[in-house]
């Protein structure tokens, strides 16, 4: 399957993600697109839905293409501004093609297609990956001749024809990007892709031996945090000036100036034990190890003779570090190689619990995901240099506050976290209930009551995958309830005491009252202890009562 791009002519595999007249699904053209800086590009796609959805009969009203942005919402391209007047976007027959023209570096990103109906909207996965390169004339010496060859950022279609021009005039046409001339040549050279020469590479001065010049193996590097990176030229002066013999008597490289004057790096505090400068029979390099972010830079390389100085252009380096993108369509899960900065044409090794399970020159991974694997990916050559590992959410920890016991009417609050690359969403699920309670870490339950009683439980998810855990509350009688219960059992006790000591008396009156013919000793009658009324005592005879407190 081909897509032809102004600059390019590019041959690759396509790859469907989801096809059926009953299936929502968008397929691409091709997965990966290298193009040339300044031409036109086109990128192309078909799409399906069902024709009814949820009893509904489906009908397409808005499509469009968007660059992806991992936190946001798609935006239609044509709204955006760094495309205006560059994009077209045509739909005939659910195929559409989008257009970019006058291709800038800036360009290179992944799009992705997006198509809504009245009942739902689709977004194609994985999109397509677009690379903007400009073409290098790359300069090699080895007498008698000089080789040049014509490269590119991207990996270049094969079956192409180069066409070469020494002055701006066509000298040769080959499908070789190499191209032979004479070692003593001081002419500019420049190359471009057949069918797209108003769109060539930068001239290169090629420097014959009695020439001032510096030449890069290459003036754009992408390479990966951490790992080491070479930056190599060659150098040519004229061996004899002024009358007399021409010597190199200083050389080294350099990324800034201080006070007017340009700084060798090695004797930057950043780059410590950490820089080596090697120079041999006028091929010099510069190797760097343990890269940083930081020595993003333009790198050039300079000498000096004890008639003259020379510096080259910058060579611009870019540091990257490696990310595994996450995406799903549908039950099917996608897993995309990124890095800030196009490495070219490369390998990928994609890596399962840290054991390599396949390498390919595409930056998908096309293998069976399992939710329980954690996957990383690296660059073929730099495999200890992988990028972080992505995986799905740990078993959740839950905790709740107060851990004591649950008081009705209290404030309750439980928080969820879970061990998850891309990080988790959470949601939490009170049993037997099928809506949401809450969505996000913590959940705050106000004012508990009995009915708040019950299983809990909180999920964690993300692409990859989902994990839940539950616990159990419960509530206990609140202080403000006991409190009730003593203040209506308190006028009920003071009630009764009286009407208990009332009856006693009545009945010990009626004993009294009904005395017996025979005489008898005075009876000393004392009252059940009471903390009240411990102190009085009634005293009994035959026809006689009284009562009295005694002191």
């Amino acid at each position: 399957m081909s897509l032809t791009a102004s600059g390019f002519v590019v041959f690759l595999l396509s790859m469907p993600v989801v096809q059926g007249q009953e299936d929502w699904g968008v397929t691409y053209t091709s997965t990966e697109i290298c193009a040339v800086k300044g031409s036109t590009v086109e990128i192309s796609c078909s799409y399906t839905y069902p024709f009814t959805w949820k009893d509904v009969v489906n009908t397409v009203g808005k499509t469009f293409w968007c660059a992806e942005n991992k936190d946001e919402e798609p935006v239609d391209l044509k709204t955006v501004s760094e495309y205006a007047g560059r994009v077209e976007d045509r739909c005939e027959n659910n195929t559409c093609t989008l257009r970019i023209k006058n291709l800038r570096e800036s360009d290179s990103a992944v799009y992705k297609f997006r198509f809504e109906t009245k009942q739902d909207k689709y977004l194609g996965e994985p999109g397509v990956t677009l690379f903007v390169t400009d073409l290098q004339v790359h300069v090699s010496r080895s007498r008698p001749n000089t080789r040049l060859q014509c490269l590119s950022s991207c990996r270049p279609p094969g079956h192409t024809s180069y066409i070469w021009f020494k002055n701006g005039q066509k000298i040769k046409e080959d499908t070789s990007p190499y191209a032979e001339i004479a070692y003593d040549s001081a002419d500019g050279y420049s190359c471009a892709v057949k069918g797209y020469e108003d769109f060539p590479s930068p001239s290169v001065l090629v420097h014959g031996q009695g020439s001032w010049g510096v030449t890069y193996t290459s003036t754009k590097i992408c390479a990966v945090k951490a790992s080491t990176v070479e930056i190599n030229c060659s150098y040519t002066y004229p061996s004899i000036l002024k009358g007399g013999f021409n010597r190199v008597q200083n050389k080294f490289w350099f990324t800034k100036w201080r006070g007017g004057e340009r700084v060798d790096l090695t004797t930057e505090s950043e780059y410590a034990g950490r820089v080596e400068d090697l120079c041999e029979n006028n091929i010099c390099t510069l190797r760097i190890k343990n890269l940083r972010e930081s020595d993003s830079a333009e790198y050039m390389f300079r000498f000096t003779t004890n008639n003259g100085k020379y510096a080259g252009l910058p060579v611009t380096l870019s540091v990257t570090d490696l990310q595994v993108q996450v995406s799903r369509s549908g039950s099917d899960v996608n897993l995309q190689c990124l890095s800030s900065c196009p490495p070219g044409h490369t390998s990928y090794i994609w890596f399962k619990n840290g054991q390599e399970v396949k390498e390919d020159t595409s930056l998908y991974a096309d293998f069976n995901y399992d939710s329980a694997e954690s996957y990383t990916c690296a660059l073929k050559g730099h495999e200890d240099f992988p990028s972080p590992s992505v995986y799905a959410p740990k078993l959740p920890s839950v905790s709740v506050s107060p851990s004591a016991e649950i008081e009705e009417g209290s404030s309750v609050t439980l928080t969820c976290s879970s061990d998850a690359n891309p990080a988790a969403n959470y949601t939490w699920y009170k049993e037997n209930e099928d809506s949401p309670k809450a969505s996000g870490q913590i959940f705050n339950i106000t004012d508990f009551r009995a009915e708040h009683s019950g299983s809990y439980s909180c999920g964690a998810q993300n692409k990859l995958g989902r994990s839940n855990s539950t616990l159990h509350l419960s509530v206990v009688a609140g202080s403000s309830t006991m409190i009730l219960n003593i203040i209506w059992t308190t006028p009920l006790v003071l009630i009764l005491i009286p009407v208990f000591l009332v009856g006693l008396w009545m009945r010990k009156k009626k004993t009294i009252s009904h005395p017996t013919t025979e005489a008898h000793e005075p009876e000393e009658i004392e009252l059940d202890s009471d903390p009240v009324y411990e102190n009085f005592r009634v005293t009994a005879a035959h026809g006689v009562k009284s009562s009295q407190m005694l002191t």
